[in-house]
């Protein structure tokens, strides 16, 4: 009898130390799987910076309703819904304005970047090659830190004459050339591809220069596949 007692306290003994270790095991692997998880989902998420003026900004629209969260929609009801957009628009700015913060801008540190600068350029009448110095200048301290680009243009004014649209139009395409960018000429070509005048105005704000809450998502559906496009360079 005493050795059947023996025999019996050790097994009773075992029991809960084979039990705990199997359950701490258990929870480990479940740790080891959310934070596996969480750190993929981190790892995974494309910070894209939109780097512009007002057309970026959002100039005269509620927050929800400018460039940035609508192309934050978009992306999201696309398949990039781990696209983190920042609003990099600064209303009224400038090429010389957008090099003299592309550096600051960058410290953001985005994975890929949108340009949309040159329109008030033109709308105040400056010399094209400062356009051309000031984009290659942004362009440049872009690629010095490897990232991939969007180069964003809109249509030059017309009473300037075909000359200077025809060179205004060169600069963006060469510089997206030399700097292996993709390259979106209209940024309001969701406004104004297949719709007559009136159907145009009515996406736009009373100015006549910016477009409305209507008009950004027009426009941000038409440029959404390039954006989607610049997303998979980041990725890779």
């Amino acid at each position: 009898m005493r050795r059947t007692s023996m025999t019996r306290a050790p097994a009773q003994s075992r029991a809960p130390v084979r039990y705990g270790a199997a359950l701490w095991a258990r929870k480990l692997a479940a740790v080891v799987l959310i934070l596996g998880v969480w750190v993929e989902s981190a790892a995974a998420e494309v910070r894209l910076l939109a780097f512009g003026d007002s057309l970026v900004q959002g100039y005269g629209l509620p927050a929800e309703e400018g460039f940035v969260p609508q192309l934050s929609a978009w992306l999201a009801a696309n398949g990039a819904s781990d696209v983190d957009v920042i609003n990099g628009g600064v209303s009224g700015d400038t090429t010389a304005g957008g090099l003299a913060r592309i550096s600051w801008a960058l410290s953001e540190t985005p994975d890929a970047v949108i340009v949309e600068l040159g329109a008030n350029d033109m709308l105040r009448g400056l010399p094209l090659d400062e356009l051309r110095s000031n984009l290659d200048g942004i362009l440049s301290i872009i690629a010095a830190e490897n990232l991939p680009v969007l180069l964003v243009s809109v249509p030059s004014i017309a009473n300037y004459g075909p000359d200077y649209e025809a060179e205004y139009r060169e600069i963006y395409a060469d510089l997206a050339d030399t700097y292996g960018a993709l390259f979106y000429p209209n940024f309001f070509a969701g406004i104004t591809e297949g719709r007559t005048l009136q159907e145009a105005q009515a996406l736009m704000q009373p100015d006549g220069i910016h477009p409305n809450a209507d008009g950004v998502r027009a426009n941000v559906e038409l440029i959404g596949p390039s954006v989607l496009e610049l997303v998979t360079r980041a990725r890779s």
